[in-house]
């Protein structure tokens, strides 16, 4: 912003929009991990949740399609492909989002690895005696469809492969579940969502 400032002075106005944003509304029951709450104050640790444009794009989209007032609307909006994330919206409101203190949790992504129990991550760490940081890299960059299937991130090359490839159609299958699944869970927190919008990333 500064340098857009210095570039073009300050007759224009700048405006900040946060891709958290639109989730500041996901009420505690789902914003706050199940840690020793003082180490949750300490580090203000709760689900953050990415890609608030895109699911809050969603809603209006939607809403303005079918002739819904965005506060009336109770929908799933799911952003897909290399970064992916779901999102359930009640009311015009996010109430819970996949991705959450940063965005390797949730839906199998391109690179990473989505929810994942975190004893895994000690557990590498010690039996292929790197840093808990090699690990880390390991799920943001090389897990997923990448890492499952050896071959790409790109879910068009993997589709071209799946009648001959069983890892491209294993990373295929678990893409999909994981989607299935939060759209499950979300269809019983919202209870009467009438729709699930998709959006590509």
């Amino acid at each position: 912003m500064r340098a857009g400032r210095r570039r073009l002075g300050t007759a224009i106005p700048s405006i900040a929009v946060f891709d958290t944003g639109f989730h500041r509304t996901i009420p505690e029951r789902a914003r706050f991990y199940a840690v020793p709450w003082e180490l949750t104050l300490r580090h203000q640790i709760r689900r953050h949740g990415f890609h608030g444009i895109s699911h809050n794009y969603l809603l209006l989209r939607y809403a303005e399609l079918t002739g819904t007032p965005p506060e009336q609307t109770n929908i799933i909006t799911l952003h897909l492909e290399r970064g992916s994330s779901a999102t359930a919206v009640a009311g015009g409101r996010s109430i819970d989002t996949s991705m959450g203190f940063t965005p390797l949790e949730g839906l199998v992504m391109g690179t990473r690895c989505g929810d994942l129990d975190p004893a895994i991550v000690a557990f590498l760490a010690r039996r292929e005696g790197v840093s808990v940081e090699t690990v880390e890299g390991w799920l943001n960059k090389k897990s997923r469809l990448l890492g499952i299937s050896g071959r790409s991130r790109d879910t068009r090359v993997l589709v071209e492969h799946v009648a001959s490839d069983g890892r491209a159609r294993l990373a295929l299958d678990i893409f999909a579940y994981r989607v299935r699944k939060y759209v499950g869970a979300y269809l019983a927190a919202i209870r009467r969502a009438t729709a699930v919008v998709f959006a590509g990333g």
